[in-house]
């Protein structure tokens, strides 16, 4: 007598001959892989939707999922511990210190060793993968993450750098204009006070349209020098 039965998966399952039926189970990728098995986690940065790749030791993938900005720090705070790795680019340390203080290890990367490991066409999906993946690497160089204070340093060199920049073609335009005019002034940002004064002065001789215009450099002049602004031998 034969006899049929069906698994809990809808498999048939015939009878071995011992007349115990053996059971065939499906188990599904997304069944088998659990969160907790998640030892990696490469996230895309960027400025709305986030893109993470989970994957276990072994390198296996265990999700994938697109986040909203807001959806970030909510997502790995409700996750155990891993290694959280993103490129190092403008964002990253911020990003890297919001997710260190909810227990994760955060791996910054330079782009030019993530790029190997895209395998395919360029998106958020392969450029999270490819993180992943050369954060799992055992011989990968990392970017030290940084404190807020060495970022306001940084801020602060950048934006004198460009204030300095900024003011010295101020300089170089005002000098040009009013030479124009047979107005010469020696070169040298000590020299300064004397073009602005000769474009203030209403015996000048200047047109009243390029007094006007030149006022505008001037004024830009002195919100680019305060009185502890120093150029450090700047030479327009």
């Amino acid at each position: 007598m034969s006899a049929s039965h069906r698994g809990c998966d809808g498999v048939d399952a015939s009878p071995t001959a011992l007349g115990v039926p053996e059971w065939w189970v499906l188990v599904t990728t997304e069944q088998e892989a659990s969160v907790s098995e998640v030892s990696t986690i490469g996230l895309d940065l960027a400025k709305r939707v986030f893109q993470a790749h989970g994957a276990d030791a072994s390198g296996k993938v265990v999700f994938r999922k697109r986040l909203r900005r807001e959806q970030v720090l909510a997502f790995f705070a409700g996750r155990p511990a891993c290694v959280v790795a993103m490129e190092a680019c403008s964002s990253a340390h911020y990003w890297a210190r919001e997710i260190g203080e909810l227990g994760h290890t955060v791996r910054l990367i330079p782009p030019a060793y993530v790029k190997p490991f895209v395998k395919r066409q360029k998106n958020d999906t392969t450029d999270a993968e490819a993180i992943c993946e050369a954060a799992q690497r055992p011989t990968m160089r990392f970017v030290s993450v940084k404190s807020e204070a060495a970022q306001a340093n940084a801020v602060v060199f950048r934006a004198r750098d460009l204030l300095v920049r900024q003011r010295t073609q101020a300089i170089n335009a005002l000098r040009g204009h009013l030479g124009e005019y047979g107005v010469v002034v020696a070169k040298g940002p000590s020299h300064v006070a004397q073009l602005i004064a000769r474009v203030e002065d209403p015996a000048a001789g200047l047109p009243a349209a390029a007094q006007t215009v030149l006022r505008v450099l001037t004024a830009s002049l002195r919100l680019m020098s305060p009185p502890d602004f120093s150029p450090d031998g700047v030479e327009p």
